[in-house]
């Protein structure tokens, strides 16, 4: 039995919009238009977390300055350091 792949050519198709869109303003305008509000909020809210984390920011800090659950803060934690490498190059290419 094949395994589905995440990868699916419509993703790879938008991963390559993403990388074709050259400014903020025009960035922010596409994720406007593709995602919900509550989408997008849970986005940069998984992003904060994210870069909390990485300067090593207790969970339950984060929990009290977020609003967020210890579950999804170890969730974010979980793809950090378990997932496809993403958060970790995005995170060392924010510090530049």
């Amino acid at each position: 039995m094949k395994t589905k792949t995440w990868k699916t050519p419509q993703l790879k198709k938008l991963a390559n919009v993403l990388l074709s869109i050259n400014t903020e303003a025009e960035i922010l305008a596409f994720l406007r238009d593709i995602a919900t509000v509550e989408e997008l909020d849970a986005l940069a809210s998984r992003w904060h977390v994210a870069q909390m984390i990485h300067k090593g920011i207790p969970y339950r800090t984060i929990a009290e300055k977020t609003g967020l659950s210890t579950a999804t803060i170890t969730r974010v934690a979980q793809w950090i350091n378990h997932g496809e490498g993403g958060y970790k190059t995005a995170l060392d290419k924010a510090k530049k």
